[in-house]
C-alpha cells in the first residue's frame, strides 16, 4: 500500500478502541448474540428493536434504534467476513427504501485478547469520501464511545 493510500484511508476512516474487562469469547458474544446486544446498542439513551441478526457471510443483521427524543434509526448491516472470536467485517447502512445507500460504510470490528480477562475492542469505520466521514463523526466518535460504555457497563454485570 503506498503513502498515499494509506492518508487517503486515514482522511476517510473513523476509529474507536476500547479495552474491555472481560474474555474475548465474552466479548465476543455480547456482539454477536441478538439477546444480548440488544441490552447495550447505541449511544446513552437508544433503545433497539431486533428484526433478524443472522452472523454469518452474507447474513443480515436489521435493527431500529430509538433515539430518546423519540427519532427512529434504521440499520442494516450485511455480513462480508465473521472469523469468531477475532473478527467481524461488514457494510453498514440505513434499511429504508427512501435512501438504502445513505451513510453506507465499511466497518472492521476485531477482538484482542490482551490478558485472561482483557479484550481490546477496535472498531475501524471506512467511508467512500472524507465528507461522509466528517459529516458521521459529528456524531458517531461519542455515540461510538458511548456504545462501548453502555457495553462495559453490560458485560461487567
Amino acid at each position: 500500500m503506498t503513502k498515499q493510500n494509506i492518508a487517503s484511508n486515514e482522511n476517510r476512516e473513523i476509529v474507536i478502541t476500547r479495552t474491555l474487562s472481560a474474555s474475548r469469547e465474552r466479548v465476543w458474544q455480547a456482539w454477536t448474540d441478538p439477546k444480548q446486544i440488544v441490552k447495550w446498542w447505541g449511544p446513552n439513551g437508544f433503545t433497539n428493536t431486533l428484526f433478524e441478526m443472522d452472523v454469518r457471510p452474507g447474513g443480515v443483521w436489521r435493527h431500529m434504534m430509538h433515539g430518546p427524543d423519540g427519532a427512529d434509526y434504521p440499520n442494516k448491516v450485511v455480513y462480508v467476513e465473521v472469523v469468531k472470536p477475532e473478527r467481524l467485517v461488514y457494510s453498514h447502512g440505513r434499511d429504508d427504501d427512501k435512501d438504502a445507500s445513505a451513510c453506507q460504510h465499511h466497518v472492521t470490528v476485531t477482538f484482542e485478547e490482551l490478558g485472561k480477562n482483557q479484550t481490546k475492542v477496535t472498531l475501524r469505520m471506512l467511508f467512500g469520501s472524507e465528507i461522509e466521514r466528517n459529516e458521521t463523526a459529528k456524531y458517531a466518535v461519542e455515540g461510538g464511545n458511548q456504545t462501548f460504555t453502555r457495553m462495559a457497563e453490560y458485560i461487567e454485570k
